[in-house]
């Protein structure tokens, strides 16, 4: 299939040297594209969500406009005061999302490591539970406590992200990019994968969605040195990383028959945070892509990926390549 680039390779990431939770925020000079608007979408009682990198930027969006809509919002993030803060401002905003308090305006935030009592809890409520995507054991411990609650999961939406971090690894001795935008996400998604088939049922999947962007094009995998490093090889890499790995799940769970989707999206260049949400929230939310996965979206449409992205070869031989750093069989 031809490859085909929606924005250059070229642009400028330099203005991006942060920890963020999605690809590229740029100045209104810069972008000039028209942006896709969410058609209205229904309402979400009952439904439960996990948005990593929750706390800011498009991850705030979307766990914003979700609670919105009356779903529980989980956001994952590592950054407790600011996950305090973000879950207070929707409180604010929004009351139907209601924080999870011990007061009408103290919300909860829980570290992984605590064990939870929710009896009470709502399904409208807006939590914020502390995920380090850069440690192996953070992200199993927050899926232990994920299943320790006894909630169902219907939309998992793996958006968190660094960008041009300086070199280094992880306590893991993992490569950063690698690690927090890929590695991380790939190893919560399969944790979370029996909850996410349980919630599900046919006429309505759970879904999985992954924030890859057009940047992919640019990454490269070699399975035998997944660790090389230069800081926007390694960006590009890691999303490549989740095209494939979106992609592949969504070939697992069909051959499974199982009520999960998978996709990726890619944000694009945007104005502000809201507009780069949208298709998240489309793709997350909108009864008519019910039981569709395995595209990657942009703006509103289904969008065409760099061949890589189709050798099969490499879908296979990366899933197992990860699979072995996590230290997980997969049964799927």
């Amino acid at each position: 299939m031809p490859y085909k680039l929606h924005k250059p390779l070229n642009m400028p990431y330099k203005l991006h040297n942060l920890v963020i939770s999605a690809p590229c925020l740029l100045p209104h000079s810069i972008c000039h594209c028209i942006h896709f608007l969410s058609p209205e979408l229904t309402l979400q009682h009952g439904k439960v969500a996990i948005v990593t990198g929750g706390t800011r930027g498009i991850g705030y969006e979307t766990s914003r406009h979700m609670a919105s809509l009356g779903a529980h919002v989980i956001k994952a993030g590592q950054n407790e005061l600011e996950g305090v803060s973000a879950v207070k401002r929707i409180c604010e905003e929004n009351r139907e999302a209601k924080g999870n308090t011990h007061s009408p305006h103290s919300p909860v935030c829980f570290r992984a490591s605590m064990a939870l009592d929710i009896t009470d809890w709502s399904v409208n409520e807006h939590t914020f539970l502390q995920l380090d995507l850069a440690s192996l054991q953070s992200v199993r411990q927050s899926v232990q406590n994920i299943k320790r609650w006894g909630l169902p999961l219907h939309i998992l939406v793996n958006n968190a992200a660094v960008m041009l971090v300086p070199e280094g690894r992880t306590e893991e001795g993992f490569e950063h990019h690698f690690r927090v935008n890929y590695l991380g996400h790939f190893l919560l998604a399969l944790l979370l994968l029996d909850t996410l088939k349980h919630s599900g049922k046919r006429g309505s999947c759970s879904r999985v969605v992954a924030l890859s962007s057009s940047a992919h094009g640019a990454g490269e995998i070699r399975l035998d040195s997944l660790q090389c490093y230069s800081a926007h090889a390694a960006y590009c890499q890691s999303k490549l990383a989740l095209l494939l790995f979106s992609s592949h799940l969504q070939q697992r769970l069909d051959r499974g028959g199982f009520p999960v989707s998978s996709c990726a999206v890619d944000p694009g260049m945007v104005d502000t945070p809201s507009q780069g949400a949208s298709t998240v929230l489309y793709t997350a939310l909108s009864p008519s892509l019910e039981g569709e996965g395995g595209a990657c979206w942009s703006n509103g449409r289904t969008e065409m990926t760099s061949p890589n992205t189709y050798d099969p070869q490499l879908h296979r031989g990366l899933w197992d390549s990860s699979c072995r750093q996590v230290v997980l069989i997969v049964t799927l």
